[in-house]
Parts: structure tokens; C-alpha cells; sequence
């Protein structure tokens, strides 16, 4: 009976040691529990969009911004509509209304989107060269903080670098008129432009610094100069450095 028992245990040993590696495996993508975050809730008033219309956040009625990767985007659109009360999972920023969230529930349905990381592959979209004017409403955000871009009173979300953003922080205040050119995109989720030109108006813009196509020899160099300063702002800041 003895003997029996030790061949018993040995077995049932064995079988656990061969199976550790598999219950790891199941729950290594589930390791940190998103439920241990604060809670914000809120009421959802749109979508931020990235240049290529992808969901990258929302924007709660009390101008909190909720930021969000936007590899979630089909999922965010299923679950979250405007209007929809919600409840999230993230670190909020110390100085201002931001929140990088790592899961967020529609609290009517019960519908959950949590953050696992992106998935592979991408895609590449683009949108036509539109210059439009309006209102600043509020400054947007990126994960860190950084100022990356705007939004008009109209819904309309402005996107730069942040450099940029830095560089011509007084036409982004909140109040402030501007005018801007760059690739809009008008989806079913918002409309967003990715900013190549800002100023105060369709006729006197400042290009702004980054990618662009390649030049032909009789384009000449393609530095902006300093920004034009909003009204009221004073003259840009000198250079750094």
C-alpha cells in the first residue's frame, strides 16, 4: 500500500512540474490587474483621432482627456459612443485633466476595452490638404504630458509634434483664433488635421518643421522661420541653445 501511495504522488508531481509551464503561459498576457488603478468616471463628449483617423482617446464632458492607444480603436468605437456614461482604469497626471488609461467600461452595458498590448501589422491612410479657421477650445495631450496638438470649438482635433506644438504654444491656447492647412480627415468618429501650416489666417500661415517630400533644386532650402505671435503674445521666444 505504501509503494502504491509513493508511485501515486510521484505521478501527480510529475504531472504538475510538466503543466507549470503551460498555466504560465495562459496568464503571463493577464499579469497585472487593471482593477487595482484609480477610478475615473465621466461622461464621453468625442473622440480624439490620430493624422491617419485612428482613435487615440476621448474627451469626457468636464474637458478631461482620456488617452488610449490606438491600436483599439474598433474596439473603442464598438463599446464607447459619445454620450455613453464610463468608468476608467489609469494614472491621471498631476498638474492637469489627463488620464492614460489602461481599461475602460461603459457603465450602461457593461461593455469592457482593455489595454494587452498593440497587435502586429498597421494602416497607412491619408487625407486630402484643407485649410480651415476657427476657435481653440482646449489643448490636447500625448501619454507623457506633452502638448501634441488642439481642438477647435467645432470638434475639430488639431495634431502636431510636439516640438512644434511647443514652438507655437501661444496660437494654441485655449480662446485663442488660428487658422491651419494640413491632410484633414472627415470620418463617421471626427474630423482631424494633421497641421502642416498655422497662422492667423488662410494668407499669412507659418510652415511648420518636419517630413516632407523631397524638393526639386529650384525649391531652395526648407527652413520655416520663426513664427508669426498670435495678438496679444508678444514677439516668439528666442532660440535655445
Amino acid at each position: 500500500m505504501n509503494k502504491t501511495r509513493m508511485l501515486l504522488y510521484a505521478l501527480l508531481a510529475t504531472t504538475a512540474v510538466g503543466a507549470s509551464p503551460c498555466a504560465y503561459a495562459q496568464t503571463v498576457g493577464t499579469v497585472w490587474d487593471s482593477s487595482q488603478l484609480p477610478e475615473t468616471r465621466g461622461t464621453v463628449r468625442q473622440y480624439t483621432l490620430t493624422p491617419r483617423g485612428d482613435v487615440d482617446g476621448l474627451i469626457l464632458i468636464d474637458g478631461t482627456e482620456v488617452k488610449l492607444p490606438p491600436h483599439l480603436t474598433g474596439q473603442i468605437v464598438f463599446a464607447i459612443r459619445p454620450g455613453d456614461a464610463v468608468s476608467i482604469r489609469g494614472l491621471r497626471a498631476r498638474a492637469i485633466p489627463l488620464i492614460d488609461a489602461t481599461a475602460i467600461t461603459n457603465v450602461a452595458t457593461g461593455k469592457s476595452v482593455v489595454d494587452n498590448g498593440p497587435p502586429g501589422g498597421g494602416r497607412d491612410r491619408g487625407g486630402d490638404t484643407q485649410a480651415v479657421s476657427g476657435r481653440i477650445a482646449s489643448t490636447l495631450h500625448g501619454k507623457r504630458g506633452e502638448v501634441n496638438g488642439a481642438l477647435l470649438e467645432d470638434g475639430t482635433v488639431l495634431r502636431l509634434s510636439p516640438p512644434e506644438a511647443e514652438r507655437f504654444e501661444g496660437w494654441l491656447r485655449p480662446g485663442q483664433m488660428v487658422s491651419v492647412r494640413g491632410d484633414m480627415l472627415d470620418t463617421a468618429l471626427g474630423r482631424v488635421i494633421d497641421v502642416r501650416a498655422l497662422g492667423s489666417s488662410p494668407d499669412q500661415m507659418t510652415e511648420l518643421a518636419g517630413p516632407r517630400p523631397p524638393r526639386g533644386p529650384k525649391d531652395g532650402p526648407d527652413r520655416p522661420g520663426p513664427p508669426p505671435p498670435p495678438p496679444g503674445f508678444g514677439p516668439p521666444a528666442p532660440p535655445r541653445g
